[in-house]
This record gives structure tokens, sequence and C-alpha cells, in this order.
């Protein structure tokens, strides 16, 4: 289903390579590639509603929606569609030009279908790029979504192919690359990422970054999370990514992911405005705004705010095809 471009395949190696550059070195060619592809202080925004909480039969050691595990999330109904115009409204109010819509199943159910694709339509309404998470799809429905104008999907592969089972068994690392697979066979552009801080290894970083780089066309959208550990799930004790380590980690994306957009999403709330101040020289270039993302707390609008006019960053707007502006000149760093 998912190929890789083994033209510009990235090998373990020089993955690695990447990790082990001396610090300035390796931010120095991550901004050099930024420059190359986006404006440098520009910074997409996008706003994440839960249009349907909890109650979700996987086992992601991480979440605070699966039924599994004893947290103080309580599920409920899919969201009327009015109710989904009224936070989009309130979120193009607030400077989001994206609004990503997230549902807690394993996948949508044909029932849920038509309620789906009209919210993608009145939200696409209000001039704004749309963007869902409902989990696996089939080939079906991601045609449906895609013929209601969903512009993006978002399928995290969550970590390494290495790590997978050791956060998630109810569903495979292939079965997300499936998915993924049907996305782009519908003509949809794919918002894919992962999550750091459950464990992994700085080798389980760099293989979920390969996985990522190496298909046959990455993804425009790439989230880096930093896990926000949920009382009553597993990872609630998981100890936090040390800082330079994170900055470093988006760096090494930055290089390997040259035109995705790296979205700084979960977590952003515990991060000092230093640290986030160097993910965005490490080539972060788009964030969540709102005070909520699925059902953890974000950074307060007013905060962002500010932040972004000490270091002078201007939010990032689509062109005419709903893309952000980039160049077309490859670049390959030299990593010996």
């Amino acid at each position: 289903m998912v190929q890789f471009n083994n033209s510009q395949k990235w090998s373990a190696s020089e993955v690695q390579a990447l990790f082990e550059l001396p610090f300035s070195e390796l931010l120095y060619q991550a901004q050099t590639v930024h420059r190359q592809h986006f404006a440098p202080n520009e910074v997409q925004k996008s706003r994440l509603v839960n249009i349907k909480t909890g109650g979700c039969p996987e086992d992601c050691k991480y979440c605070s929606q699966s039924i599994r595990y004893a947290t103080e999330v309580q599920p409920s109904k899919l969201m009327s569609v009015e109710e989904v115009i009224a936070d989009a409204k309130s979120a193009k109010a607030d400077g989001a030009s994206r609004y990503c819509m997230g549902a807690a199943w394993r996948g949508p159910k044909a029932r849920h279908m038509d309620q789906l694709c009209e919210m993608i339509g009145e939200v696409k309404a209000l001039g704004m790029e749309t963007c869902m998470t409902l989990g696996l799809l089939d080939r079906d429905q991601a045609i449906q979504l895609k013929q209601a104008g969903l512009d993006y999907y978002n399928h995290n592969v969550d970590t390494s192919p290495e790590y997978y089972d050791k956060i998630i068994t109810t569903r495979t690392f292939e079965d997300r690359l499936q998915t993924i697979g049907y996305v782009r066979e519908a003509g949809m552009k794919v918002c894919c990422g992962g999550i750091l801080g459950m464990g992994e290894t700085q080798q389980d970083r760099g293989s979920m970054l390969r996985a990522l780089a190496n298909l046959e066309e990455p993804p425009e959208s790439v989230p880096i999370n930093m896990l926000v550990p949920i009382p009553g799930t597993p990872l609630e004790g998981a100890n936090r990514v040390e800082p330079l380590e994170f900055i470093r980690t988006i760096a090494v994306a930055r290089i390997m992911l040259p035109k995705s957009v790296l979205r700084l999403s979960a977590g952003r709330r515990t991060m000092s405005e230093e640290l986030q101040a160097m993910c965005f020289f490490a080539g972060a270039n788009s964030i969540f705004v709102g005070d909520r993302l699925l059902t953890t707390d974000n950074v307060e609008y007013d905060h962002d705010a500010a932040l972004f006019d000490k270091l002078g960053i201007v939010e990032m707007l689509p062109d005419a095809e709903g893309e952000p502006a980039s160049s077309t000149n490859e670049f390959r760093v030299a990593v010996s």
C-alpha cells in the first residue's frame, strides 16, 4: 500500500549521525533547510476539537480516552454539526486557519459518515482548511471524506516500528500505514507524527522519523508531541523528555522532512518560552491554538500571542492551493 522512495531513502546510520552532530551544528543545518522551504518567522495555527470523547476500545498506553484505563475522561456522543460550526467560527476568530476534528474511535462506522461529511462541508464554507482524525479508515471511507472536501487526515504512527507493540497491541504499525495509503489514494494530504517521552530510545525516535521520511510521499504535516502523562494510564509515571533532546529531535525532523510543516502539539503547556523558541528555530512551524486539545490543557491564546510578539513570529497563511509557500530546491545534509 505505502511504498518507500528509494532514491531519497534515509539509512539508520545517516539518521543517527544527525542526532550525534554537535548541537549548534545540527541547529544550523536545520535552520538552513527550514529557510529553503519556509519563511523563517511564520508559524501556522490550527485548532483541535474533540468531536467525540472517550469510549475507545484501543489500548494505546498514553491515551486517557481508552475504555481500558480508569481516567477522569467521561465518554460523550458525537457532537452535532451546529456545535462544531460554532466552535470553528470561534477558532477562526482566534486566528486559526485549519480546523482539526478528532473522534475517539477505532474507526468510524457507516452511520457516522454523513454527519462527518456535513461537518467538513460546513467548516470549508467558513474558509478554513479541514482535518480529521477518526482512527482506521477503509478505502471507501477515505473516498467519502475526500469527496466531502477534507483537506488533511491525521493518523499518527506514534513511535518507531520497533517500539510500537510496547505502546499499542490492538492495531499494528502496518494497519496505520494502510490507512495512510488509503488517504493518499483518495487524494488527501497526510498529517502524521508521533509522541516523545513514552520510554523510547533516541534510536526509536530516529526510526520513527525514518518511517515517515522514507515514504514515497512524506506527510505534509508532522505533529511532534511531548507526552502528557495522564493519571490512570500505563504511562502516568513516564519520565519527561530532556528539553535539549526534544529540540534535537525537532531539528533532525526538519532536516529529514524538509517540506513538511512540523507542529509542536501536546505537551506545549509545560514547555518554557525558551524551549518553544528553540523548537521554532530548529524548524517547528505550526501549533494548536486554544486552551484545550483533545483531553489535555493547552497554552492560553494570550500567552501564545505574547510569545509570538516577543519572537517576531507571524501567522503562516496558506497559498491559493491551501499549502504553505515553499521552494523547490532539494537539500540533502552531509552528515559525515
